[in-house]
Formats: C-alpha cells, sequence, structure tokens
C-alpha cells in the first residue's frame, strides 16, 4: 500500500537498499583522535581538559553565559528545576506530550508533573493552555503561584522544543512573568534550534540540553544546564560534582549534592561532534526541505519548522489522516527496513502519573494517534 512512498523516503535518505535507522551518529571528524588523547593522558573520568572545552564550545555557540555538563539530560533537567526552585510537593507544569524524562526529572526534584496541551504549529507546551490552567485553578499570593484547591505552589513552567520545533516562548514567559513563575526550558532535543534568532534552552531561567545516542551532537550519554546567571551556573558546578570544596588533598563537602559528572572520555566526544554541528545542521535541513516536497501535495502533513523559527530537525514528523493509517504505515515501513516510529504516548495515560492533574488535551491526544518520525539522521548510503 505505501511501496511508492516508502521508495520516496530512501531517496531523501540517499538509501537505495537496507535498513535506514530513525537517527544513528555520525563520526566522521576528530572523535577518536580526542578519545585517544584522554586515554593516553589517563585523565578519563571527570577531570580533564574536554570537560572545560566542551562547556566552553556549548557556551559559546548557544550564546549562554555558563554551561555545565552532566551525566545525562534527565540529570541536567533535576539539577535545573532545583537551581529555578522546586521543592517537594510543589507543582510543575509542563506538557504530556514529551519524554518521559521531562516528568522524570519532575518528580525526581521531588514535585509533581501538571500536564497541560501543546500547539498544533510547535508540537510544544501551548501558552493558551498554561493561562487557562492559572486563570482557572491557581491564585497568586504574594509572590507566589499557589494551585487554589491544594493550595501547594506552582513552582516552575517546563516547555519542552519538541524534535527541535522551539514552542511560543514569547507568550509563555509573558504568562508566566505574569504569574511568577520561572521559566526551564527542556532543550533536550534542540541543539542548534533557535527562537527569533535566540537558541533555545537560553530563553528561561534555566535550560538544559541532552547528547544521547540519538540526538544531533552525541557524548554517548550525556547532557547540560544552560544558564545566563553565572551564580546559578557556579552552584550547578558545584552541585553537580558533589559539593567538593577546593583543596590540594582533603576531601570537604558543604551540601548534599550530586555525581552527574560528564567523564572526560564522553566530553573529548562531545568536542569533536561540536566541531562537525553546522555540517550536520545544514544535511538534517535539507534532509527536511526534501522531506516537505515529498508531501507537499499529499494528503499527510509534514510537520514545519514554526515561523519565525529555526529547527534543527533533529526528528522529521509527518501528521496522517488516522491512527490506522499510522499503524498501517508503521507496519509496512519498519518491515522495509525504514526507522520509523510514533510519537510518545502521552505521559498522563502511563501508570505512574495517572493521578497527576492535567487538561483535556485535544491536541496531544490528536497528534499521538497520526504522528509518525521519519528517517532523520545524517547518515546515508553513500558513507
Amino acid at each position: 500500500m505505501y511501496e511508492a512512498l516508502i521508495n520516496s523516503i530512501r531517496s531523501v535518505q540517499n538509501f537505495p537498499d537496507g535498513p535506514i535507522p530513525l537517527h544513528a551518529p555520525v563520526f566522521a571528524g576528530n572523535e577518536k583522535k580526542y578519545v585517544l588523547d584522554t586515554i593516553e593522558s589517563t585523565f578519563v573520568s571527570s577531570v580533564g581538559e574536554y570537560v572545560t572545552r566542551f562547556e566552553n564550545l556549548l557556551a559559546e555557540y548557544c550564546g549562554s553565559k555558563r554551561a555545565v555538563a552532566c551525566c545525562n539530560g534527565t540529570s541536567a533537567l533535576e539539577i535545573a528545576l532545583r537551581l529555578a526552585g522546586v521543592r517537594n510537593e510543589d507543582l510543575v507544569l509542563t506538557q504530556a506530550l514529551t519524554f518521559v524524562a521531562t516528568a522524570n526529572a519532575i518528580v525526581h526534584a521531588g514535585a509533581e508533573p501538571v500536564f497541560l496541551d501543546v500547539d498544533r504549529d510547535t508540537l510544544g507546551l501551548s501558552p493558551k493552555a498554561v493561562a487557562n490552567f492559572l486563570n482557572k485553578h491557581c491564585r497568586l499570593e504574594g509572590k507566589q503561584c499557589r494551585h487554589t484547591q491544594s493550595g501547594r505552589r506552582v513552582a516552575v513552567c517546563v516547555p519542552m522544543h519538541t524534535f527541535g520545533h522551539p514552542a511560543h516562548m514569547d507568550e509563555l514567559l509573558a504568562v508566566c512573568q505574569e504569574w511568577n513563575i520561572p521559566i526551564v526550558e527542556d532543550a533536550a532535543e534542540a541543539l542548534g534550534s533557535t527562537y527569533k534568532g535566540q537558541h533555545c534552552g537560553t530563553m528561561g531561567q534555566v535550560g538544559i540540553l541532552s547528547f544521547n545516542g540519538n540526538k544531533t551532537v552525541t557524548t554517548g550519554g550525556g547532557g547540560a544546564v544552560l544558564t545566563n546567571d553565572q551564580a546559578l551556573g557556579t552552584l550547578a558546578k558545584h552541585l553537580t560534582t558533589t559539593a567538593k570544596l577546593p583543596h590540594r588533598w582533603e576531601f570537604r563537602h558543604d551540601a548534599v549534592a550530586w555525581n552527574f559528572r560528564l567523564p572526560n572520555l564522553n566530553a573529548a566526544l562531545g568536542c569533536a561532534q561540536m566541531e562537525q554541528l553546522d555540517h550536520f545542521l545544514s544535511i538534517k535541513r535539507a534532509r527536511a526541505k526534501a522531506y516537505e516536497k515529498l508531501f507537499r501535495n499529499s494528503e499527510w502533513q509534514f510537520v514545519a519548522e514554526p515561523q519565525g523559527c529555526r529547527s534543527n530537525y533533529w526528528l522529521c514528523a509527518v501528521l496522517t489522516n488516522s491512527r490506522s493509517e499510522r499503524d498501517t504505515f508503521l507496519a509496512e515501513a519498519n518491515d522495509a527496513g525504514l526507522g520509523t516510529r510514533p510519537v510518545w504516548k502521552p505521559l498522563h495515560t502511563l501508570p505512574m502519573f495517572k493521578d497527576c492533574q492535567c487538561d483535556e488535551l485535544q491536541v496531544t491526544m490528536d497528534i499521538t494517534a497520526r504522528l509518525v518520525n521519519l528517517p532523520s539522521g545524517v547518515v546515508d548510503g553513500k558513507i
């Protein structure tokens, strides 16, 4: 039924035959050289020059005053939430259409997620949904936003830039400023994406990135905290490195903290990947343009970057007409070796989050039933 479409996708990806991964890493630069350098230096753990270099590269690229490397994106988000003041029993506003790590980090920080709807054009947290929830269910008590029924503090808002497409940040920032709620950006998927010229992860009080093996830039496993507040950046570094005070030989610690450090081995990989980021992005955007052309006269809708934004197109996506079409295409595509997948299950439907508050989530449920992610990696059949 979808043989012609599958062949067209192969053409876009330059893969005439064989399996096509959804998003495989590419190591075509100095990865091996830098990793071997760490081995030869014996500084393979969390102390080493590549960690500092990687943090500096990230900060410079994103236009952030500080970048603090972490062992993964989930740990980075937990620290970011704590930097923003999240405490036990707080409520955190976020979206149900996101990877489970977003909500896991909220719970690890002692809070409870509130799942709100997304916008159709961004797939990210809807400012209107946030405003509706706050106006209907919350009140300002001094400078704190409180959930009226429970009295719990609404501590933070966490938009996630889905598949690298920036959310409507101006509107979200305006709503949250009105209610005195800081924003922590989950930009795990959005390295290289910009909103009105500003890099994702740098518009809230704190932001985070992920460098998992399937991301645009990978360190194997890793993440980073971004902030333009130098004091918060210093605190993030301190808390992610066991709160150890500098001393030549003594072990002195001044806080209960975390060992969320990124090893030098992984940072070396990241430095080599950052050197190729612009090249990766140019290929991914060219592939996205080819997909957009492919679906231009189709009944299916290609998910394009929002107006005024520049997406990294981490994962390209298309909206089918129905769940049955989606499922039939997924079966045929995967049988043919195409690494396609549906979007994540909405988090409020998972057993551990089923009792969390949420709104109607109409857009979320519609998108969930129809969306397919297409092969989106840099590698092709010519490499």
